[in-house]
């Protein structure tokens, strides 16, 4: 759903940092206990792509995306999102064809996408190329005339007057009430049939932070009964949300950072409903450390954060990617992938597409051969996340992040084992280093070249250099 609540608290205590840096110091920070959560081993070094099927093809369809599996498999993706498979209510409905997150019922499949059948043979494709399938899930809220509506009102919360009611400004929507153990039980039986019925492999949870942490810890054993080897995704940075239930949550308030630092650095143009751009505390390339602090102050060792630079309520409510981080979002595309986490593509970010889709109506699908540099710069990175072990999600996993003392405070510069990283995310041509780290025997990952320190990095320029080996 479109996400009303900014994370900007947790970025705050991450902004104006020192530019003076130990080198190569760990990250330190006491995290809470491990996840209890046993990650499924082939989520430790995938890449997750949500597709948007309504605007994915001109026809809007499941059958009409099978062609693309190939495509997808070649661009290196490991897991797909799709973005609410069910039936959208007409009760309240926004605009012609209404929100996805606005489901009439929880068992059923929208009929503009096509039935259970072609889903399962879209999952059964996905399968044998050798991705994971996950479906975005509505658990805080249902449509206006979902039956339950009628069959089952106490199933719902009620306002002060005793109506039913949306949260935020929502009016498509009724919040369920979770005090109601009949409600939970609905809500863990529609989710197994999904499981059982189409196959898939797990679940991206919509605002799962407004869902009582309880019931997620409660839900999830009873789907390991269904398949063992489940994937859950949160939408929301609640570090206790990650304790028992869920494997990976957003990274919010990175997010909230990177643009913090396009802003600062001139590159944010973004305008709001207000047509004014966005303010943002100043912010610096080394206060992405900060933020790494925080999240392994807050987070239970082994949880995944999942990193982005767009996804569908970014594209379509805050801007694109060039809107919020200007000539450095290939920069912070390149940090999504070595920081610790999970990166995520969108539909149509693979091949450079700056416009935001229609959120309530069909649009325009994305021309999937109109950049083909694009599709190659992130072929290459998915390429790095799947060979470099060091990058792997997960501190149990990968490598964890050594700092390197840079000269600016707008460069940021790390290592992660045989990984090397260095960006400027400033407004001008800086010096990267007072004394330049050894990077004798890497090679450039992006050119292929030997590596070679640059004496000046441009805004927006990088390096990404790596050892032989994986």
């Amino acid at each position: 759903m479109k996400k009303l609540i900014v994370a900007a608290a947790a970025i705050c205590g991450s902004l104006l940092a020192d530019a003076a840096q130990p080198a190569s110091a760990a990250i330190p920070g006491d995290a809470p206990a491990a996840t209890t959560v046993n990650h499924p081993d082939w989520s430790r070094q995938a890449v997750i792509y949500e597709v948007n099927v309504r605007q994915f093809t001109p026809e809007g369809t499941f059958e009409a995306i099978l062609p693309h599996i190939p495509r997808l498999k070649d661009l290196g993706v490991d897991i797909l999102w799709f973005m609410p498979i069910h039936p959208i209510s007409q009760e309240n409905r926004k605009a012609k064809l209404g929100s996805y997150y606005a489901v009439y019922d929880y068992k059923g499949v929208n009929p503009e996408f096509g039935s259970i059948d072609d889903f399962r043979a879209l999952v059964k494709a996905a399968h044998a190329a050798g991705m994971k399938v996950i479906i975005d899930w509505v658990p805080n809220h249902s449509g206006c005339d979902n039956a339950m509506v009628r069959n089952h009102p106490e199933y719902y919360a009620r306002n002060e007057k005793g109506e039913m009611f949306g949260p935020y400004d929502w009016t498509d929507v009724y919040k369920l009430d979770y005090s109601n153990p009949e409600m939970r039980k609905m809500m863990t039986d529609a989710m197994q049939f999904w499981l059982r019925e189409a196959d898939i492999d797990g679940f991206r949870c919509d605002v799962a932070g407004e869902v009582p942490t309880d019931f997620w810890n409660e839900n999830r054993p009873q789907l390991e009964k269904v398949k063992s080897d489940i994937f859950m995704l949160a939408e929301a940075p609640n570090a206790d949300l990650m304790e028992h239930a869920f494997d990976m949550d957003y990274n919010w308030p990175m997010k909230d950072l990177f643009s913090a630092i396009a802003a600062t650095s001139g590159q944010y143009t973004f305008k709001g409903e207000d047509g004014k751009v966005k303010t943002f505390p100043e912010a610096h390339a080394t206060d992405i450390f900060k933020r790494l602090d925080e999240e392994n102050a807050l987070y239970p060792g082994d949880s995944y954060m999942m990193n982005m630079i767009t996804n569908h309520d970014l594209n379509s409510w805050e801007g694109t990617e060039f809107e919020r981080l200007g000539n450095l979002q290939e920069a912070f595309a390149v940090l999504m992938y070595t920081l610790p986490g999970m990166p995520l593509i969108y539909t149509g970010q693979e091949t450079g597409m700056n416009r935001a889709f229609e959120f309530f109506d069909k649009d325009k699908a994305p021309d999937w051969d109109s950049s083909p540099a694009v599709t190659e710069f992130y072929k290459k990175l998915n390429r790095l996340k799947h060979e470099r072990r060091e990058l792997a999600a997960g501190s149990s996993a990968g490598s964890p992040v050594e700092r390197i003392a840079t000269a600016s405070p707008d460069v940021i510069a790390f290592s992660r084992g045989g990984v090397t990283v260095m960006a400027n995310l400033g407004k001008e041509a800086a010096k990267p280093f007072k004394k330049a780290p050894s990077v004798k025997g890497m090679t450039d990952w992006m050119s292929g070249e030997t590596a070679k320190v640059p004496a000046t990095l441009a805004p927006g320029e990088y390096r990404i250099f790596t050892t032989a080996g994986k």
